[in-house]
């Protein structure tokens, strides 16, 4: 592993006490990265409502951009007995009031309030790989060539497998200390390739939570001195890309007998706009759908049940029960998840154009 940061050199001022001061990390989104910065409050905060507004004056050619609060989570850096110091998640907007040419959030909430009634839930699967940045190779990969093929990796254990297992464990319980709804995490295809997996959220909260745990994680990586790529063929050749699959349900997939009808017709639906989700499911995700390495290929639609060559893949034990949820396997592990689950909303419940039977 790469040398760790200055840790436990920091951890005793950590120690120190912050008198009656409350430190809340504002942070947001900038066209597809993230950045964050920090505030002190003389006052405890519970509700994200309680957070000011704040604003970003750097690199955009604005005036400023302003930060408005809307996810609140127990900060895992700077941690206290009783959680006070918060991380925050803010939406951006101009000066104007007119949400931030880049603000997807903004579209996705209006989607989700107007699908409320379907109460759509997703699960979003989170694909990254570490990397040394000191060889500018994938973490525990030799100096030249490459490690052996894959296959043994996947789920393994053992110090030849695995390198960075420190880090899953480390972004596991810093999520699970902020709030966060992390539903487990493996060792990948690839070796330094992992995953963690988010949900089920409902609606606007999966882009929210998704958004943070990737927070939660490039910070982890620093203290370990270790970087994180999320591009969805970081490595060319004989090696898995990097995706990010999203879960979806409504309530009628989940609870009604014919739920999987239900699902089929959804399939259909988002079958038909194929090339508009490959649209905003990531940069460079050509590269990973090939049809080769688990992936279906870019430029045709496919759905099937435990077919994981498909776009869309219904569990097996979905389509034995006849109700469940569906996994769309298109999206890359750079998503936005605020794009993608604002067009699968959209692309399966909305009423389909009649310019597009044609």
């Amino acid at each position: 592993m790469a040398i760790p940061s200055n840790a436990s050199l920091l951890d005793k001022y950590l120690r120190l006490s912050q008198g009656n001061k409350v430190q809340v990390e504002y942070i947001w989104i900038d066209n597809n990265t993230l950045r964050s910065k920090s505030r002190t409050l003389d006052y405890f905060v519970n509700r994200v409502e309680e957070i000011p507004e704040w604003y970003d004056d750097g690199q955009e050619k604005h005036d400023e951009i302003i930060l408005r609060p809307v996810a609140l989570y127990h900060d895992p850096f700077r941690p206290t007995r009783d959680k006070t110091n918060k991380l925050v998640l803010c939406d951006t907007y101009l000066p104007d009031g007119t949400p931030h040419p880049t603000n997807y959030r903004y579209h996705c909430h209006r989607i989700m309030n107007t699908y409320d009634h379907h109460a759509p839930w997703f699960g979003m699967e989170q694909e990254y790989l570490l990397i040394d940045p000191q060889k500018e190779k994938p973490l525990g990969w030799p100096q030249h060539g490459f490690p052996e093929p894959q296959g043994k990796y996947y789920c393994g254990v053992g110090a030849d497998k695995i390198f960075g297992r420190d880090i899953v464990e480390a972004h596991y319980r810093a999520c699970l200390y902020a709030g966060i709804r992390i539903g487990g995490a493996n060792v990948e295809v690839c070796p330094s390739q992992f995953e963690f997996q988010v949900g089920p959220c409902p609606g606007i909260t999966m882009g929210d939570e998704l958004w943070m745990a990737r927070y939660l994680l490039e910070r982890v990586g620093e203290t370990f001195g270790v970087g994180v790529t999320f591009h969805p063929k970081p490595v060319q050749g004989d090696w898995n890309g990097a995706g990010c699959h999203t879960n979806y349900s409504t309530k009628a997939m989940r609870q009604q007998d014919d739920g999987l009808a239900t699902m089929e017709d959804a399939i259909e639906r988002m079958s038909l706009r194929h090339f508009e989700h490959i649209a905003v499911y990531g940069e460079d995700n050509d590269l990973r759908l090939t049809g080769h390495h688990e992936t279906g290929h870019i430029g045709a639609f496919s759905y099937g049940i435990a077919n994981r060559g498909a776009s869309i893949r219904i569990p097996r034990h979905v389509a034995k029960q006849g109700k469940g949820y569906m996994e769309d396997r298109r999206p890359a592990s750079n998503v936005d998840p605020y794009r993608v689950t604002s067009i699968i909303v959209e692309s399966s419940l909305s009423p389909i154009p009649s310019s597009l039977f044609h």
